[in-house]
């Protein structure tokens, strides 16, 4: 008896490999053992920076406030400290979005620290 052979199924599997890799520079994106390699590498790579991100946005953030309440004297741990004393619960992310496109609630913010 004669081997059988899926060739629909390991055609999809290499479809779908090569459409992941579509895109990609020279033989990475028409020649499957290449294809497959960079295509495993770009997920291990995305899902690392899927993680870093965060870390990234968080730094963002951080320098951003800094940079917003310097004008008022302050550093950005000692406003964080204080924000704490007065549970004031707004988010890191809030806070920058306020010290970059809303200076005058931003400054409320400050200002009732000080109050």
């Amino acid at each position: 008896m004669p081997r059988s052979v899926n060739s629909v199924a390991s055609k999809e599997r290499r479809k779908k490999i090569l459409k992941r890799a579509k895109g990609q520079f020279g033989r990475r994106k028409n020649v499957l053992t290449v294809a497959k390699n960079s295509v495993e590498k770009g997920l291990g790579y995305a899902y690392r920076d899927r993680r870093t991100k965060k870390r990234t946005f968080r730094g963002l953030w951080i320098t951003r406030i800094n940079a917003g309440v310097r004008p008022y004297g302050l550093s950005y741990s000692v406003f964080i400290g204080k924000l704490a004393e007065s549970n004031i619960t707004l988010n890191r992310k809030t806070l920058a979005d306020l010290a970059m496109n809303h200076p005058e609630a931003f400054k409320a913010v400050v200002e009732s620290l000080n109050s």
